[in-house]
């Protein structure tokens, strides 16, 4: 063959992934969102229906995502009782920025893709995001 490969260039990224001390102050943070604002606002009661009806909501860490969840129950006769997590919104820690922690706040569509609405923002602007955008909140 004629065709040559051409050498590839290395470029070395630093990345600070978030310690468990920071993941801890963070999900802190946005538990306290959670109970004095979204829960107020979106889940002052459970109110059972013959549907999928909000129960909770809660949220959790996955590797350097902390993603807003809303738990459902099923009302519907062949599943009742059932319980199922849907997240509405997640924190993607942007782990280039090596001066201060910053997110991505990701929006999660009806198929299942996530997608980027604002990038490397601080936390407190990710959850005054997620008060003020409605396509950041959950769906009770």
């Amino acid at each position: 063959m004629g065709a040559r490969m051409r050498k590839r260039e290395k470029r070395r990224v630093r990345v600070k992934a978030l310690t468990m001390e920071q993941k801890a102050a963070i999900a802190v943070a946005c538990e306290r969102f959670i109970d004095e604002m979204l829960k107020p606002r979106f889940l002052s009661e459970v109110r059972p229906t013959q549907f999928n009806y909000p129960i909770e909501i809660f949220g959790k860490w996955r590797g350097s995502k902390y993603s807003f969840m809303t738990r459902y129950r099923s009302g519907f006769l062949d599943n009742i009782g059932e319980e199922f997590d849907s997240p509405f919104a997640r924190l993607d820690h942007v782990e280039e920025c090596l001066t201060e922690t910053r997110f991505d706040v990701m929006w999660r569509r009806h198929t299942g893709q996530w997608w980027r609405l604002h990038a490397s923002v601080r936390l407190e602007e990710a959850l005054q995001l997620l008060r003020t955008e409605s396509l950041l909140q959950p769906h009770t």
